[in-house]
């Protein structure tokens, strides 16, 4: 694809690679997506900012994983905020969109006018990934450091996956929410914090600058002062367009980019999902989850789904007597 091709780029992943300096990348724009993840729930505006650049991290992230895969972001803290989480569902075919949901939990109560990142305390950050059915799924946890979601995954790489790896995102709140951001990623070569002794970061953790020496620091070190001179404006968009910012930011650096990949709200839940949830159950158990009116329900924190069963016929005891 050629760098001055104009496509839409709103809910938006564009892969690159900066053959200079063997850095690969992601630009992401996102607007209505944000509005659909963001209008399912009355969040005040720091936890919808936490939602968002949750959201926009896992589009950056999720973008490098296979077909029918699985992606998910968590952050669990003991503070007012008490879990945000993601999903990144990988197209089913080649030029099909992929699906992100995303969720917050918190205390209305206990919210303060701390900066959004302060209001989650102290807790970790995780990635699992889905590969389907037959495999074992992969997680990895890193705990919650620096200032913002997305310090905490580029310390995620490098402590997790031994990854240099850089992000800058930017927010628009208001109507409509738009959001965009850049992610760079270096191959790590060895190094002795690499092997176990311990890096500069946060608490003793590895940050991208332990992973790397010679030329590769090098050329890391420049281009990120490349990305340090990127503007708000120019990330969230829409004025500029992605590859308009790339030849901005990096033309010596002799950018490429690949085929996009769009994004868009999606859902994985159904009732059959959820009876399968509660299928371990027993029928004394699910009696205690029966309303007055002769009904279990349950509802979608992600995207509202209401569903609606009858009691006689769920928990592991419907089951068994649907298998005889």
């Amino acid at each position: 694809m050629t760098l001055g091709s104009q496509i839409a780029w709103d809910d938006t992943v564009l892969p690159f690679q900066l053959d200079r300096a063997d850095i690969r990348g992601r630009v992401a724009r996102l607007d209505t997506l944000l509005e659909r993840l963001l209008e399912q729930h009355a969040y005040p505006l720091p936890v919808a900012a936490l939602v968002a650049e949750a959201a926009l991290l896992t589009a950056l992230i999720g973008q490098t994983i296979k077909l029918r895969w699985t992606l998910s972001l968590q952050v669990r803290g003991d503070g007012p905020v008490r879990l945000i989480a993601t999903d990144y569902r990988a197209p089913e075919a080649e030029g099909a969109p992929a699906r992100i949901r995303a969720y917050a939990g918190f205390d209305a109560d206990a919210l303060d006018d701390r900066p959004p990142y302060a209001l989650l305390g102290k807790g970790y950050f995780a990635i699992l990934i889905d590969q389907g059915p037959g495999m074992q799924p992969y997680q990895g946890i890193t705990p919650l450091a620096g200032s913002t979601i997305a310090a905490c995954a580029e310390t995620y790489f490098a402590q997790s996956e031994q990854l240099p790896t850089r992000f800058a995102l930017a927010l628009s709140p208001g109507a409509p929410w738009r959001a965009g951001g850049i992610m760079l990623q270096h191959m790590p070569l060895a190094s002795p914090h690499a092997r176990g002794e311990g890096g500069s970061g946060e608490g003793g953790l590895l940050a991208p600058d332990d992973l790397m020496h010679g030329d590769a620091a090098e050329n890391w070190a420049r281009v990120n002062l490349l990305l340090d001179t990127v503007e708000a404006g120019e990330l969230v968009g829409p004025e500029v367009q992605a590859t308009e910012l790339l030849v901005r930011l990096f033309h010596e650096e002799v950018p490429r980019v690949f085929d996009p990949q769009p994004v868009a709200f999606g859902c994985s839940c159904s009732a059959d999902k959820v009876r399968q949830t509660l299928s371990i159950y027993s029928a004394a158990d699910i009696a205690t989850m029966t309303t007055a009116e002769g009904v279990v329900t349950a509802d979608c924190q992600f995207c509202g789904a209401h569903y609606e069963f009858d009691p006689a016929t769920l928990g592991f005891e419907a089951r068994i007597g649907d298998e005889g």
